[in-house]
């Protein structure tokens, strides 16, 4: 054993190829994103022909909850790199131009909204999603009245401009209230997957570090929430022991 390891994936599907960015572990103060990729053609079918890893951000640096976009924005790849203070997102017209020479210069999240549930802001958690009203994104907070609380919040994000805030819950719509989210390092939910099926939002997260769980609404009922700053929460469906 030792103290490093790949943490925190995020997936998503863009032509016939899956894309992962996460985060390469190699210490406290060697934290790096790194993104591979695999045909989906092999994935479905056991092949685990991944490609080569690369780092996207530079050494020497701290960063972590980097997603990329699940389709090109303005004929561009588009990673959102940080959400605090303001929104980051970086353009590359291929992801083979990251060869170790060339890296995305970001921010680390810093400071929130005073006063509200997300004072201190994490970090993004799953890829965000395509709607009617926009990109809709799932992110971490705490709020520094509870700091040993991580909560999960929402955004919606233009379509052409990710980089404006459309709409924000002034609540977080996933709080760690259950049994399973305090069993073990108590506090915690941390969500790196969500789909949009029949008409549902599925979201995947872990709870207290320790099972893997999922939570759920009507996707058209939670975008109607949002929009008109009206509280909505996820439903927790059930946990699996890890």
């Amino acid at each position: 054993g030792g103290w490093s390891g790949c943490e925190d994936p995020r997936a998503v599907k863009i032509g016939r190829r899956i894309y992962v960015t996460y985060l390469a572990f190699g210490g406290w103060n060697s934290m790096r994103l790194a993104l591979t990729s695999i045909k989906e053609s092999d994935f479905h079918n056991g092949r685990w022909v991944w490609t080569e890893p690369q780092f996207i951000s530079p050494p020497g640096e701290v960063h972590k909850n980097w997603v990329l976009f699940p389709e090109k924005i303005n004929g561009k790849f588009a990673f959102l790199h940080s959400i605090s203070p303001t929104i980051q997102v970086h353009y590359a017209d291929s992801l083979k131009d990251f060869n170790g020479e060339l890296f995305i210069k970001s921010t680390a999240p810093s400071g929130g909204r005073k006063n509200f549930w997300d004072s201190k802001v994490r970090g993004a958690g799953p890829p965000p999603l395509k709607t009617k009203l926009g990109w809709l994104l799932l992110y971490h907070a705490n709020d520094l009245r509870e700091p040993h609380k991580y909560k999960l919040g929402a955004m919606i994000l233009d379509k052409n401009d990710p980089s404006k805030v459309l709409y924000r819950t002034t609540h977080p719509i996933l709080s760690p209230n259950m049994d399973y989210e305090n069993n073990g390092k108590p506090g915690i939910v941390y969500a790196s997957g969500a789909i949009i099926k029949d008409d549902q939002l599925f979201v995947y997260y872990g709870g207290a570090d320790r099972v893997v769980c999922v939570a759920s609404t009507p996707v058209d009922e939670l975008l109607e929430k949002i929009a008109n700053n009206v509280g909505v929460q996820l439903k927790p469906q059930h946990s699996l022991a890890v």
